[in-house]
């Protein structure tokens, strides 16, 4: 195994475990176990003979990725999140497996803590070499001048898919690859996948190929929904999961939600040197999946409405689901600055997130990051620290309003970074791409050339798909327990004999956390706290509707 990972072997006793819940069947050279692009698999333990892990299976670009003798296990993280299989395991010395179904895994996962820990340690260890060693398993063709080639690749590096990318303007493999696949130039961007082609297809329509929407469910009704996939909503989805609850979770973009594209959070308890958003998201994930929680992106909820006493979700695919209980972690979207030609510069120059793929695509040019929170501190700290000249543009006099401190010595110490006070981007210039901005300071307008401009300016709750069900302040926040007054309540109250329990809305079963809760505290372990916590309710709700 390629990464430095030893692939653990189970002994006697662990695969003894695992024989009352599995089937035992003979193996003939050259037979596939599973092949790149299928849409599911079992769980294999191999007894006796090799299995050889390749990618690019019978092509001339065949590469081996690891041979698996007796005792080891095969699989990885899509085993748990539903994702098409990136890998082929051919049997190339015949043999005996034990065949385990995937459900039968998960009852492993949740009761064996020391086994647990062995197989998702190395089924992270398997997503991390893919990650760093599998060029094709999933190409993206697309110009970096294309804005929708950049959704598509900041999506898959989202969600941790592996996959390369091949700029047509420079690749000189482009060329031969679109005529094999006959691909015409104006179809581009293409994503390639276990053979099969996908011509300027949306995120979603990736997101289905892959497997990751809920077309491959075929249950609707859930004891709990949660609507937003950022810390307060991963948080609810491990908790509910683990307590049992049939949990579905749906997320607008990517899990994590603007978190999750942090590059490093470093006053988050318990990581004293910081931790990059997409890890504490991909943690997050693979906990709800252990436990059994569906997650699907990108999914965005457009309505709500009560029905026989439940909830019923729509989506913005024209379907629904049904909820016992909703939890709405639908946090807030970033404002957009008020400039001439933002939508041209959208993904080709101007960004709402600073990781590892908008750094590349600015590769080391002078980028401008607006805003004075902390979310524009740490994307400061972070271009500055990737080799980029940094300017921090706010309207404010100084940072200290509503930066956290060790966020404002960093950038006030770093010798890449230039902080312009009481500024407004007023303009933006380029072609093809943004290649400067105008700004409006104390001392005039100065034009200053940037690859990049990374947006920070605060934000708006995203409570419209509430449809009027929930009470709302008056800036669109969701009010809840204590704050909602007894003239916020209607009779369906009185019935129920109890007033909102923490986290619920005025609506009965419909809570809310995190960023779009009126009063929360804007910090992601307020909202991984407030996400567990309002479990807690949904199960006395839940108590209370059986009585």
């Amino acid at each position: 195994m390629r990464g430095g990972f030893e692939t653990p072997t189970f002994d006697a006793a662990e695969v003894a475990l695992f024989e009352p819940m599995g089937t035992r069947r003979r193996t003939e050279s050259g037979e596939y176990l599973y092949r790149e692009g299928d849409s599911a698999y079992d769980f294999y333990i191999l007894l006796s003979g090799q299995v050889d892990i390749v990618i690019g299976a019978e092509t001339d670009q065949e590469r081996l990725i690891n041979r698996h003798g007796p005792g080891r296990f095969m699989g990885e993280l899509n085993l748990l999140s539903g994702l098409r299989v990136f890998v082929s395991a051919r049997v190339v010395e015949p043999g005996e497996v034990l065949v385990v179904p995937v459900e039968a895994l998960r009852r492993v996962l949740a009761t064996q803590p020391a086994l647990s820990d062995k197989i998702l340690a190395t089924f992270m260890a398997r997503r991390a070499d893919l990650l760093a060693d599998a060029a094709n398993t999933t190409r993206v063709v697309g110009s970096r001048f294309s804005a929708r080639a950049v959704l598509l690749r900041e999506f898959l590096s989202r969600t941790r898919v592996p996959y390369e990318w091949l700029d047509p303007d420079t690749d000189p493999e482009v060329d031969q690859l679109l005529r094999e696949f006959d691909i015409e130039p104006s179809e581009l961007p293409v994503v390639i996948s276990s053979g099969a082609v996908l011509r300027r297809p949306t995120p979603g329509d990736l997101a289905e190929y892959l497997g990751l929407t809920l077309g491959r469910l075929p249950e609707r009704y859930f004891d709990l929904i949660i609507v937003g996939g950022g810390p307060a909503g991963l948080a609810a989805a491990v908790y509910g999961a683990s307590e049992g609850l049939q949990t579905l979770g749906v997320e607008m973009i990517a899990p994590g939600g603007q978190a999750g594209a942090s590059s490093r959070i470093e006053n988050y308890f318990g990581f004293p040197t910081g931790i990059s958003g997409a890890d504490l998201t991909q943690r997050g994930v693979i906990q709800a999946e252990k436990f059994g929680a569906v997650l699907s992106v990108p999914c965005v909820a457009e309505a709500l409405r009560e029905e026989s006493g439940h909830l019923v979700v729509g989506l913005s695919d024209g379907t629904e689901v049904v909820g016992r209980t909703v939890i709405a972690a639908s946090g807030a979207r970033y404002r957009r600055l008020e400039v001439d030609r933002l939508d041209e510069f959208e993904n080709r120059g101007v960004y709402y997130a600073a990781t590892d793929l908008e750094a590349r695509l600015c590769a080391g040019g002078p980028v401008v990051v607006v805003g004075g929170g902390n979310s524009a501190g740490q994307a400061a700290v972070y271009l500055a620290d990737n080799g980029s000249p940094v300017s921090v543009v706010i309207r404010d006099a100084d940072l200290n309003a509503k930066m956290s401190r060790y966020l404002v010595d960093r950038l006030e110490s770093h010798p890449d970074i230039e902080i312009k006070t009481k500024t407004e981007v007023v303009g933006l210039e380029g072609d093809e791409v943004l290649c400067g901005a105008l700004l409006s300071g104390p001392e005039g307008e100065e034009k200053i050339e940037t690859s990049g401009l990374f947006s920070f300016i605060g934000a708006d709750p995203q409570s419209e798909w509430l449809s009027g069900l929930a009470t709302l302040d008056n800036r669109g926040f969701v009010l809840t327990d204590r704050a909602l007054w007894k003239d916020k309540l209607d009779d369906r109250w009185g019935a129920l004999g109890r007033s909102p329990l923490p986290f619920e809305t005025s609506c009965p079963g419909l809570f809310a956390v995190g960023d779009l809760r009126s009063g929360s505290t804007k910090r992601v372990a307020a909202a991984v706290g407030e996400g567990s916590a309002a479990v807690r309710s949904v199960h006395e709700h839940l108590a209370f509707a059986q009585r």
